[in-house]
Order: C-alpha cells, then structure tokens, then sequence
C-alpha cells in the first residue's frame, strides 16, 4: 500500500480514512467527545473486534477524561485502558494491524494514529485433527487463529530460547508467517536459510501453508515431501527440541517444521505414546506396506508376462484359468483397475461424513464383484489392486510418491518385467539419494558417508537412550565440514 500521510486536523483525518474505505460497509466510524471537550474518532471493522473492549477500554475513557487536549502519547499511555497499544507512524504497519481486527484511534491536533489491540472475530475450538488422531496422548489440534497457536508452542516448550520471528508474506493478502526455533539448539544456518527464502518470495497471496512449502521446497517437482507438515502441537514441539524450525502460517492450521526426512514418513504420533516395541513393529509394518503397494501390481504383471517359470505351477494354473475370457491383456487390465481404485478413493474423500466410506466401501465390492462376472477383469487382479490399495494407506504422507511410483513400476514392468522394476527401483534410489532438505542428505541414515544419530531412526530406541538431536550430522573435524 503507498504510504499516507495524515494531518493534524482531526475532521480531514475522518473524510481521509472514510474515502480509503468507501464501499466497506463493515467500516465503522465513531467520535468520541470528553467533558472537557477532547475529541477522537474511533475506526474499526465489525465483526473483527472485540466490541466489549471497545466500549469499556477505549471509548468510555475518552468520554470520561477530563482532558481538554492530548497527544497521542498521553492518549496511548494515560486515557485507554488496555494491555496492548502504540503510536504507529508507518501508514503500512498502521493499516496491516487496522485490517486484521486492531482499532484506530485519532486525537484533534496529532497525526499520529494510535492503534489498539482490540481483535475479537470468532474461531473455532482446539479439536483433535481428524486426520492424525492417537490412541493416547494429546488431543489438542491447531486451528486458523495465529496467536493461539502459536501459544499452544509455547505451553508445551517453557524454555526462554524459544523464539517466534514475524514476516509478512504476500502483496495482497500480508499474510503474517511466523519463523519458529529453539536458539543454540536449533543450527543458525537453518534459521538463515528458511528466513532468506521466506523474505525473497514474491507471491500475492498466502492462504495456506501449502502455498509456502511448494514455492521453498528443495526439490519442487519431487512427489516425495520435504517439509513436514502437522496440525499437532505435541509434534511441532518435539521438531523444535529435536533441533528444527516451524513455520506457522495465519489463517491455517497446518503448520511446517524442516528438515524433513524420508525416515519420518514411516513414523506416527502413536509411535513416542505407546512401547517402543509396539511401535518398532508398526514401523516395519509400514515400510513393508510402502514396498508392498509400489511393487505388488508391477511384480504380478512381470510374473505373468515374461517369468512365467518363478510362479508356482499350481499358482500358475488358476490364475491362467481366471484369466480365460478376459479381453484386455493383463498390463492394460491391471492398469484400468488401479484408475477405478483412486477414482473411487477421490469419490470417498469428496463425499460428505459416513456416506463417502459407505460409498468407497460399497462402491469397491459392486465394481469388483460385478467386473469378474462379466469378465471385464479377473479375479486375481482384483485381488491385487485391492491389496495394493490397502497397503498404500498405511503410510499417508506418501501417498503421492506411491500413486506415481506404482504406475511407474507398473509401466517398467510390462515393458521389460522384472529388469524393468529393478531399474525403476535403482532409479528411484539415485533420486532419493540426491535429494536434500534444507541442504540435509533426505536419506540421512541410509548413505553410508554420513552418520547421524540412530535412536529414532527406522526404529524407535527406548526413552532413556534418546537424544534431542536425531537429526544432526556428526561432523569429524579431521576431516571437514563436508559429509
């Protein structure tokens, strides 16, 4: 916005801030005249402020002053009464606060604005997300109001090196994003580089934190993610002891923390709840579900294609039985079910409450029954996709990486069969092994060159062997700072 100059006379101020807002309905203007004949104007935005401490804090004190004049100084520290309010000369700052719920008060004779703490919009309560609920342990959730989530932090972490650092993001919007860390726990070059490319962006609109992460990621056309994100506090709080940073962006509750790792897919919030045994099982479990549902579909389709000699005979014979009738060769076969699969995956999540899994749920059984009767697929492809698909939800933070790399393998399978997957593999492995986030190795416990503590690596360690630098490289002075 182009800078503003306000005047001293109190009635060009009023017409001044009322032409800045002509068509606003939601624009209220309020005079407030003392006894001894001090007069203000008052300018908020309904439906943003806290109409109580307008009326108790800000405009009965002016009415009952028994000033006859005042700076905005005297009006700031001796008139209003409440916890939060400055004298702002910078015309940007002032109408950033006054947009986002804060009150403007002008005095006869100043031009300087005084701007006063008074946000009051409604926002919805701390609920447990629905997409990452626990078995035990906390059930607060972030929600889309800035300042209280940045308090649910700073509850759980009582530690004076927890720092909050403000930017304003976005041309039109003036997002306010929050750069979270723990100091002298957290690497300065971190904190450096995620400040460098937040303040670098040039972006309109911020409205979500998703905005953030594409546009500052390492490895922007990358399906595999490298920046966490959560809408817990507990997580947020443990990424910040364990040494990383958080971004928190108003209006959303999905907060990011960086570096993110590829071994932290496999983790859940119901891992550091329950035995560490219970949770190491589940860990394997997950990666073994992650093989599974990237390899399953392209293994079955190399098998029947081109390795026909590795299948069992009597496993051969009655899956070449279900396969008879069947018009579509077993590559296309397999191909069109897994596109009924996520589209019916698409049709649950877009449906409203319990009749979208109603739906998925009835929807897979009628196509699947209803396509082997007819011959249109066979029996053991439905039965594959169907357990590729089940696989796939188990680890939810790679579903993207998953759909991609199942139609790859797929496709590398019914090109060269099992020479093709394992190329796939190979080159999917180069990729991750390439990719770095925030300039830390994403595969930092599998590259032989750097070490990097193992406590919770793939497997979680019992609490009284834990560190809070899971993720910090060890560096041999010997031999440099380089891995």
């Amino acid at each position: 916005m182009d800078t503003i100059t306000f005047s001293t006379d109190l009635e060009s101020n009023i017409r001044l801030m009322q032409s800045i807002f002509r068509g606003d309905n939601t624009f209220v203007t309020r005079r407030a005249v003392s006894r001894a004949g001090l007069s203000c104007a008052v300018f908020f935005f309904d439906g943003m402020v806290n109409n109580i401490a307008i009326n108790q804090s800000v405009i009965r004190p002016i009415v009952c002053s028994d000033l006859s004049c005042a700076s905005a100084e005297t009006i700031c520290q001796t008139v209003l009464q409440i916890n939060d309010s400055r004298v702002e000369t910078d015309s940007s700052k002032l109408f950033a606060s006054f947009l986002y719920g804060d009150t403007v008060v002008f005095t006869e004779g100043d031009a300087r604005p005084v701007v006063v703490n008074t946000k009051g919009f409604s926002v919805r309560s701390a609920s447990e997300p629905e997409n990452e609920r626990v078995l035990s342990g906390p059930r607060e959730g972030f929600t889309e109001c800035f300042m209280p989530n940045l308090a649910l932090i700073r509850r759980r972490l009582n530690d004076r090196r927890l720092k909050f650092t403000f930017l304003r993001i976005g041309s039109r919007t003036n997002t306010i994003v929050c750069l979270c860390y723990l100091a002298g726990v957290c690497e300065q070059k971190l904190i450096t580089h995620l400040r460098r490319k937040l303040e670098g962006l040039d972006i309109d609109s911020v409205l979500d934190a998703n905005y953030l992460a594409e546009r500052i990621r390492d490895h922007r056309w990358a399906p595999f993610p490298t920046f966490g994100t959560t809408e817990r506090p507990d997580v947020v709080a443990a990424r910040l002891v364990e040494g990383r940073c958080a971004v928190v962006v108003d209006g959303s509750p999905v907060v990011l923390t960086a570096p993110f790792l590829f071994q932290e897919c496999f983790q859940s919030n119901d891992d550091y709840y329950i035995s560490f045994l219970q949770a190491n099982l589940s860990r394997l479990l997950r990666v073994a579900g992650f093989l599974f549902t990237i390899t399953f579909p392209a293994v079955y389709v190399a098998l029947m294609l081109y390795h026909r000699e590795l299948v069992p005979a009597r496993l051969l014979f009655a899956v070449s039985a279900a396969q008879r009738g069947v018009p579509l060769p077993i590559g296309w076969e397999t191909f069109l079910m897994l596109l009924v699969l996520e589209a019916l995956k698409e049709a649950g999540a877009r449906t409203p409450g319990a009749m979208g899994q109603t739906m998925s749920i009835v929807g897979g059984l009628v196509l699947g029954q209803a396509a082997v009767s007819a011959r249109f697929a066979a029996a053991p492809t439905v039965i594959v996709v169907a357990i590729a698909g089940v696989t796939g939800l188990m680890v939810p933070k790679l579903q993207t990486a998953a759909l991609w790399l199942r139609f790859a393998l797929l496709a590398a399978a019914a090109a060269y069969g099992l020479y093709g997957v394992g190329f796939a593999l190979a080159l999917t492995m180069t990729w991750l092994c390439r990719m770095h986030s925030c300039s830390v190795p994403y595969l930092l416990n599998l590259i032989p060159r750097v070490q990097a503590e193992q406590e919770d690596a793939w497997l979680r360690a019992p609490w009284f062997f834990m560190r809070h630098d899971r993720f910090a490289v060890k560096r041999n002075p010997s031999k440099g700072d380089k891995p």
